[in-house]
């Protein structure tokens, strides 16, 4: 194509499948009719008569595209094919091979047939809402009295939601008053349909609203949808909670039930096992058998570390320590409870206040730190600065507090006492893009030691944001400055920023493909101006300083969480709790055992000796499940030659070797930071 695909506005043969309304004004006035214009992916634009439909474009384009279409995107914003489109624009077809777009819609579409086959299983049952989420959809319902549901009831539930979906039932949207929709739902004994539109009436004023059919099921619902039931290939339920009715405790709670759906059984089969391979490295699984740290009601929210799991932490801490020391950072410590009014200055009360800890000393209203940047700001506003002293790199592994609400805390991943691997840097504007890639060159650095390959992404401003659109669009600028003068490949998140400033936010995809936002480096105008703070430039006058934040693991907490269940628990050497388990064949073998821990501890490293009177294959057994990745058997034969029987975790027998030269092998190891 190489211009606009024009359709002959005078031959009204050609506009069959347009919709009625549109097929009438054509006939009456064939040369007047109006047109959209819709600009194609490839840039090619498409001209159609006003009121046209995403299935008119779609079979403009073709009869293969419009057979496998399912929805149209019409400038980012996702349409029914059946609906008449407000206007032109950028089109894209949804069809099943668009990703999460398709994936999104037929699972919205699921969590109808769920609903469906829910109200012909259990009368009386009351629907409250149905989204489609990642990885899946659910659907909460509140049963009457003496119903209950368990994951035995699941087989007949998916049977009734194949007739469903065999049937290949119509989506029919429809657009009624609220009136006509509270009358309906209020026949039907649909209580919290009747709640969710007369809020919507008392929030927003609307008086209409969109109603979805499909088969006998009717919903409140926005949409879109795809065209019927029948674009739904495979799909399962998995699991049963409870959700408080809008996520109130002091509401109704529901019975809430849990699904995914794919476009084949074969990425179904795919995305369960991946569950089941997550499910054995969950981090919580593996931190109670490994022993690595546990919870306490008594402190909800907040990991007590284990000696196993401060191992990892303290190797953590070494090489966090190391690595900012070689590239200019310098190391301080900041209290954790302030004065509120250093939240109000800094910006934190407006957007953290609900989720922060407060108390109060001798009359003062005090707040627990949700972020670290104020206090290192006071560190440097402790004295003068000059152009020379720039720039200032501080970092800290700052203890932070956040409310987190009970039901959102898991594992390590979500705390409530987080523990940053932060650092501020204040720079000149000159200064802003060689620190920035300086950042960036650091979180490559640490992700390749552990393997990952990090995705870049820029957030922009936030909705909900303090500082001016100008620092915005400065701060802005200088981060794709940055990154395009490097030639990195990046995404762009809009209004996902910091309050304060635009981040590069860094992504990594574990061993089973899922992906993480770890790092983050953040450009700030805003806060420097809320502090007041300068430096005396090259012209012997005041100038603001340019504050970067950055964290690279993103919390210790988290990160090792992360690791645990990337590696599944079999860290590298240097990681590992114990780095060496020495095995006593007999009970007469624990002197030389010990001696044989104290050689290799002397080198730095992390041994034990297990001198239970057990059998060597339960000693091996028993540390095999611990995952240590070094076995030294010692009997008769190797206290003689002075060496020790090697195994490797999950290898078995290496063989032997003196003592002295296993040790240099595990301090090269160790030190080396190599992923074995």
């Amino acid at each position: 194509m190489t211009g606009p695909l024009a359709l002959p506005v005078t031959e009204t043969e050609k506009f069959l499948s347009i919709p009625a309304v549109v097929g009438s004004a054509l006939r009456r006035q064939p040369n007047t009719i109006r047109v959209m214009d819709f600009k194609l992916p490839n840039g090619d634009l498409l001209s159609l008569p006003d009121g046209s439909s995403g299935a008119d474009v779609a079979a403009a384009i073709g009869p293969g595209l419009a057979r496998a279409a399912l929805a149209i995107k019409l400038d980012g914003e996702t349409y029914d094919l059946g609906r008449a489109l407000p206007a032109g624009g950028a089109v894209e077809i949804i069809t099943a091979k668009s990703g999460p777009d398709a994936l999104e819609l037929i699972r919205h579409d699921t969590a109808h047939v769920l609903a469906a086959a829910m109200l012909e299983l259990y009368p009386g049952v009351k629907i409250s809402i149905g989204p489609a989420i990642d990885n899946g959809f659910y659907y909460d319902f509140d049963f009457p009295d003496g119903v209950s549901l368990s994951d035995a009831d699941f087989p007949a539930i998916e049977a009734k939601m194949r007739e469903h979906i065999a049937a290949n039932e119509e989506f029919v949207r429809e657009d009624v008053t609220t009136a006509a929709a509270l009358e309906r739902f209020k026949g039907e004994g649909q209580d919290y349909k009747v709640e969710l539109i007369e809020d919507l009436i008392k929030n927003t004023g609307v008086d209409t609203v969109s109603l979805y059919t499909n088969g006998p099921f009717t919903d409140l619902c926005r949409g879109p949808h795809a065209p019927g039931t029948g674009q739904i290939k495979a799909f399962k339920l998995q699991s049963l909670a409870g959700a408080y009715w809008r996520g109130d405790s002091n509401r109704q709670m529901l019975t809430r039930v849990y699904g995914t759906a794919f476009f084949s059984n074969k990425e179904l089969e795919e995305y369960l096992e991946r569950l089941e391979q997550a499910r054995a490295r969950d981090h919580r699984k593996l931190g109670r058998e490994l022993e690595l740290f546990m919870f306490s009601e008594l402190s909800p929210g907040s990991p007590f570390w284990q000696p196993n799991g401060m191992a990892i932490w303290n190797a953590l801490s070494e090489f966090w320590r190391e690595q900012n020391a070689s590239r200019g950072y310098h190391e301080v410590k900041t209290p954790i409870l302030y004065d509120v009014e250093l939240w109000k200055q800094s910006g934190h009360w407006d957007k953290y206040k609900d989720n922060m800890y407060f108390t109060e000393v001798e009359g003062r209203p005090m707040g627990l730190k949700p972020m670290n940047c104020p206090a290192h700001i006071q560190l440097y506003k402790a004295e003068r600065r000059s152009y020379r002293d720039l720039p200032i790199r501080f970092s800290e592994q700052g203890l932070v507090h956040r409310h987190e609400p009970s039901g959102t805390l898991l594992g390590l991943m979500r705390v409530r006492h987080i523990t940053q691997d932060d650092a501020h840097i204040f720079c000149t504007e000159e200064q802003i893009e060689e620190e920035v890639l300086g950042c960036l060159d650091f979180g490559a650095f640490i992700y390749n030691t552990f393997g990952f390959e990090p995705r870049l992404e820029l957030s922009t401003r936030p909705e909900k944001r303090i500082g001016t659109d100008e620092m915005w669009d400065r701060a802005e600028g200088a981060l794709r400055q940055a990154l395009d003068r490097r030639g990195l490949a990046y995404d762009i998140n809009p209004g996902d920023g910091a309050f304060y400033g635009p981040k590069i936010d860094l992504h990594m995809t574990d061993s089973i493909g899922r992906s993480w936002q770890l790092g983050t480096v953040q450009l700030d105008y805003s806060m420097p101006e809320r502090f007041d703070i300068s430096y005396t430039g090259e012209d012997n006058t005041d100038h603001r300083p340019v504050m970067i934040h950055r964290a690279l693991f993103g919390s210790f907490e988290r990160f090792i969480g992360i690791l645990t269940e990337h590696f599944a628990g079999e860290f590298p050497v240097w990681l590992a709790p114990v780095q060496a388990l020495v095995l006593p064949i007999s009970d007469r073998h624990n002197g030389y055992a010990s001696q044989v821990r104290e050689c290799l501890a002397a080198g730095g490293a992390r041994i034990e000796v297990d001198e239970r009177s057990e059998s060597i294959a339960r000693k091996i057994r028993d540390a095999e499940l611990r995952k240590v990745p070094f076995m030294l058997v010692v009997g008769d034969r190797e206290a003689e030659a002075g060496e020790v029987g090697v195994r490797r975790h999950l290898e078995g027998d290496v063989g032997s070797e003196p003592v002295e030269a296993f040790g240099e092998r595990l301090r090269e190891l160790i030190e080396s930071r190599t992923l074995a």
